[in-house]
C-alpha cells in the first residue's frame, strides 16, 4: 500500500471515531451489557440472574485496563500470525 492509501485509511478511521462524538456530544456511552440488562429488566421486572462473575475487579479502572490488555494480547497474536504468513517465502 502506498502512503496515500495509508493516510486515507487513517483519516477514515478518525472520521468514524469522531462523527458520533460530534453528532451527539452529550450521549451516555454505555456498554451493550448495560443496555441489555435494562431491556431485560423493563420487559420482565421479576427476572433474577442465575449466574455471576467468578471475580469482580475492585474498580472500573482495573476492569477497563484488563479489557484493553486482553484486546492488545489478541491483536498481538493476530499480527504475529499474519506477519508470519505474509513473510513466508513462496513455496
Amino acid at each position: 500500500m502506498t502512503a496515500r492509501v495509508n493516510a486515507l485509511l487513517l483519516g477514515l478511521a478518525a472520521l468514524i471515531l469522531a462523527v458520533p462524538l460530534v453528532l451527539n456530544p452529550t450521549a451516555p456511552f454505555g456498554g451493550t451489557d448495560d443496555a441489555a440488562s435494562e431491556v431485560v429488566t423493563a420487559s420482565n421486572p421479576d427476572y433474577r440472574k442465575w449466574t455471576g462473575p467468578l471475580w469482580q475487579p475492585p474498580g472500573k479502572e482495573l476492569e477497563g485496563t484488563l479489557f484493553a490488555l486482553q484486546a492488545a494480547f489478541g491483536a498481538g497474536i493476530l499480527g504475529y500470525v499474519i506477519g508470519r504468513s505474509r513473510g513466508r517465502p513462496d513455496q
